[in-house]
């Protein structure tokens, strides 16, 4: 491995931007199933119509 960081992000198309909550969800829900491999970084944030969040890799 070599310690790259990864970005993660849902994107909202149309009207689905109103379910902001269950996208920060699902985020939360991949973060915790990678949990062995690597850790939160940034928690989600908006950015226009995607939510995005930073994941680094455990040593």
């Amino acid at each position: 491995m070599r310690g790259d960081k990864v970005k993660v992000f849902v994107f909202f198309k149309g009207r689905s931007i109103v379910y902001k909550e269950q996208g920060k969800m699902k985020l939360l829900k991949f973060a915790e199933e990678i949990e062995e491999y690597g850790k939160v970084e940034q928690m989600p944030i908006m950015e226009g119509k995607r939510m995005y969040m930073i994941l680094t890799p455990k040593k």
